[in-house]
């Protein structure tokens, strides 16, 4: 199969509607056709022996990224392993990064450690939060919370989406283990805008008590420069 057969495969299931709405929320350089989340699972899983061969297929249309990163994230941990970082390089949008799941993952959570911080590390915008979304879907757990927090000690928060899955990541812990979070935000180690982030989408929350948002919203950090 031809890169331009898989193309116009796909280009039949776009709706023009659905373009507009995602060129609205996803910003990216790539080329949407908009395809729908499902249908691009059944595509992803109908190729999934044709990894290699859509691999090498361009990256300038949303959809084909989505599909190689949905294969990818079926395979087993050993496989996953020696793709996961080509695949994160590719991400330059927030909806492919966070769609980026791999179930092997949870059963592989201590020696992918090692992978997460080879990733961090490159302090790229999309590495750095797909390593906190990991984090997030992954590690939220009282074990993992020491080495939660040394990442998002170093996470680069200048980077918008950086910033904001510090403050999703952040949020959570807040929520599942609230004074494990007092205690992040206590010791200062997030950026001002960053902190005051965390603390709004902890209180959005319903699984906060009134009186858990009225002590998070003492803690907010006024005079915030944006």
């Amino acid at each position: 199969m031809t890169y331009l057969e898989f193309l116009n495969e796909l280009k039949g299931y776009a709706e023009e509607d659905f373009t507009l709405f995602q060129k609205k929320l996803i910003l990216t350089k790539q080329h949407i056709l908009g395809i729908r989340t499902p249908i691009l699972r059944k595509i992803a899983k109908k190729y999934q022996q044709n990894l290699e061969e859509i691999f090498a297929y361009p990256d300038e249309y949303y959809e084909v990224t989505f599909i190689k990163l949905t294969i990818v994230s079926s395979l087993p941990y050993e496989k996953f392993i020696h793709y996961v970082e080509r695949c994160v390089a590719l991400m330059d949008n927030w909806a492919s990064c966070d769609s980026f799941k791999a179930k092997c993952i949870s059963k592989n959570r201590e020696a992918f450690l090692k992978i997460i911080d080879r990733l961090f590390h490159t302090e790229k915008e999309f590495f750095q939060r797909y390593v906190l979304v990991v984090f997030l879907t992954e590690y939220v757990e009282e074990k993992y919370l020491p080495t939660i927090e040394r990442y998002l000690s170093q996470a680069n928060a200048q980077y918008y989406y950086v910033h904001m899955a510090v403050a999703w990541l952040t949020a959570e812990i807040l929520i599942k283990y609230y004074e494990n979070g007092i205690n992040i935000l206590k010791k200062g180690i997030l950026p001002t805008k960053t902190h005051n982030k965390a603390i709004q989408k902890a209180i959005e929350s319903y699984r906060l008590s009134k009186e858990q948002k009225d002590f998070l919203k003492s803690l907010k950090i006024k005079n915030e420069k944006l």
